[in-house]
């Protein structure tokens, strides 16, 4: 794992981090490595039914039906 430092902080950030952590029930360093993840790390893909959900409903079942001019081909 690699180590990050950070210098010269203003000291209120500081105590905001730290009191920040006692409120999650962590350390200092565990509280400024969760901040980085939220604020860096990907965000995990979505699963399909979110997708769809979130999907604008918009148009008509017949705007989606096949106009069949010619009849089908049975290629053998």
């Amino acid at each position: 794992m690699s180590q990050l430092i950070v210098r010269n902080l203003d000291e209120t950030i500081v105590q905001a981090l730290k009191e920040q952590a006692a409120r999650h029930g962590r350390s200092a360093e565990a509280e400024h490595r969760e901040i980085l993840k939220e604020a860096l790390a990907p965000d995990p893909p979505e699963d399909l039914k979110t997708m769809f959900l979130a999907m604008p409903d918009v148009g008509e079942d017949s705007d989606f039906e096949r106009i069949r001019s010619l009849p089908r081909r049975l290629d053998l």
